[in-house]
């Protein structure tokens, strides 16, 4: 580490992996529910425990971002974080905040709109703790160098700022309610958040590959157009059936394709860079996560949210498990690869030591990625045989389940899978260090 205020990134990761490991078993708990109807039906009902799966997911992502933002912040800026207190508050308010939803879920306390199901004191606190980051990493960045990855990042962090409250705005009207919902749920992951995964993403590349930061830059601008002109407006895809005029099933459906188009750069832009570096860096399991990460953003976010994204086909497939394929594959390709493949970037330097524990890392890195894959394959071929069979045959909804229920068994194993994989990463992560080889070196 360059700069001392580097290190508030690290309690920030380790929050971050906790609440990952809780994501993770509420998802396969979550699972065994779908082959068992009655677990735990009385004492944490199905529609609690997935409010704490899609929740901790949300908050151990933004809990990386921040982290990871504390990270690179100061070598962009080339300076020290503006207040290192405010940064141990933010954190502070925000684990409170994600502890304090999860309890009162528990207690069967939520606002029931799915994805922001937080009570309204908790979001409230939530907002606070981002307010305050913001100013921290905004004085950060004025006071410093101004480089194209800190300013894409900034807007990023503002964006994701900005458009959370909307989730202030709960009006009675349900098709309004939708409208603006999406504002939050879809603009955040499909926005505002790419900006904050390419600029992440740009910044691995430059010190993993060693490439001229004016040629990652230029990569930058035209990914960073791309999302923001397309993520905006893609926003209508969701518009289909909930009342708004029909004009948006064109919007909806072209720009759905412009979606597609920075992924797909990313991925070209990872493997250029890495192609021509010519630099072997040892850290090799970032390397991987890295390279990992767009690959697999580009066939979850991009490929597959694209065949469903038209109208005529949205319109058999919508509320499926094909929309359950989607989603599972593009969280975990687009961003949480994106705070792996960081954690793995940084934990060293943290715990200053050369990169340890790199094959248990990549064993973590194919069993999550093999068993997400197989799962998403899974997922679709339940979705297919479920719109087939409730839409086109109009079968009853239970009699389908009990046609599909050997793929739910399926999707079980392959979550128990990926649950192995993650606590693998979290030992290799934040586990003991190994001694470090005589003559290696590790340079930032």
């Amino acid at each position: 580490m360059k700069y001392q205020t580097q290190a508030l990134a690290y309690p920030y990761f380790f929050a971050a992996l906790a609440l990952f490991l809780i994501q993770v078993m509420a998802g396969v708990l979550a699972g065994l529910v779908y082959v068992f109807p009655n677990f735990l039906s009385e004492s944490v009902p199905f529609h609690i425990i997935r409010m704490i799966h899609t929740n901790a997911l949300l908050v151990w992502l933004l809990l990386g971002y921040f982290g990871a933002s504390y990270f690179l912040i100061p070598e962009e800026c080339e300076t020290e974080i503006h207040n290192s207190k405010l940064a141990w508050l933010q954190l502070g308010l925000f684990v409170f905040a994600a502890l304090a939803a999860v309890t009162s879920y528990l207690f069967g306390i939520h606002e029931g709109r799915e994805f922001l199901e937080q009570p309204l004191w908790v979001k409230i606190i939530m907002a606070i703790a981002f307010i305050v980051f913001i100013y921290n990493i905004t004085m950060t960045v004025l006071k410093g160098r101004k480089t194209v990855v800190s300013v894409v990042l900034l807007m990023g962090l503002w964006g994701a700022l900005l458009f959370f409250l909307f989730a202030f705005y709960n009006p009675d009207n349900l098709a309004l309610d939708k409208l603006y919902w999406w504002w939050v749920v879809h603009v955040w992951v499909e926005g505002v958040w790419e900006l904050i995964m390419a600029a992440m993403l740009a910044f691995l590349l430059i010190k993993l590959t060693g490439v001229d930061r004016e040629i990652i830059e230029k990569w930058l601008y035209v990914i960073v157009g791309f999302s923001l002109f397309s993520g905006l407006l893609g926003t209508g895809h969701h518009y289909y059936w909930i009342g708004t005029p029909e004009y948006w099933h064109w919007i909806g459906a072209l720009f759905s394709v412009l979606e597609v188009l920075p992924f797909f750069g990313m991925v070209l832009w990872a493997f250029y860079l890495v192609y021509h570096s010519g630099r072997s860096h040892p850290n090799k399991a970032a390397m991987l996560w890295s390279l990992g990460c767009p690959v697999m953003a580009f066939f979850g976010a991009g490929a597959l949210g694209l065949m469903h994204s038209f109208p005529s086909v949205n319109y058999y497939t919508h509320g499926t498990q094909l929309t359950a394929a989607h989603g599972h594959l593009a969280f975990f390709g687009a961003y949480v690869m994106l705070n792996l493949a960081f954690f793995t970037y940084a934990l060293p330097a943290l715990r200053k030591s050369q990169p340890y524990n790199q094959i248990l890392n990549m064993w973590s890195f194919w069993l999550m990625t093999g068993a997400m894959i197989f799962m998403t394959i899974t997922l679709s071929f339940a979705g297919i045989l479920q719109t087939h069979l409730q839409r086109v045959l109009a079968m009853g909804f239970m009699e389908i389940q009990s046609q599909i229920d050997l793929f739910y068994w399926l999707r079980l194993g392959w979550g128990v899978f990926f649950l192995i994989g993650a606590l693998l990463f979290i030992y290799s992560a934040l586990g003991p260090v190994q001694k470090q080889v005589s003559g290696a070196s590790y340079s930032q």
